[in-house]
């Protein structure tokens, strides 16, 4: 059993914070395929509404999770893209995939049964 240590805590409190945000982890799934334009994004992501977006952009950003790269082109062209720190994150996306694949469709068919 792991012993309580507060550092430990607050860390893994924050992480989870990060990641648990509504609809952060499909933003971050996504975003493992590579650099999106916002309407890339947009459109991969539909159920998550623009403002949302990029507000979770804007987050990950500030957490040096999401690099914003833009492009002095006329039109402006803007670029988002995992930095180091976010790509380190392709391991636990990845084993949450694996477990709702493996586990959430089965507790979903479950209580459709009852």
């Amino acid at each position: 059993m792991r012993g309580y240590d507060k550092q430990v805590c607050e860390t893994y409190r924050h992480a989870v914070t990060i990641i648990g945000k509504r609809w952060t982890g499909l933003i971050l799934l996504v975003l493992m395929d590579g650099p999106f334009r916002f309407n890339e994004l947009s459109a991969a992501l539909r159920p998550v509404s623009d403002r949302v977006l990029s507000e979770r952009l804007k987050e990950l950003e500030r957490e040096g999770i999401v690099l914003r790269k833009v492009y002095a082109e006329t039109p402006v062209r803007v670029e988002y893209n995992l930095t180091e720190k976010g790509q380190a994150l392709g391991p636990v996306i990845e084993a949450l995939e694996e477990w709702g694949q493996r586990w959430v469709n089965i507790i979903e068919e479950a209580t459709e049964t009852k």
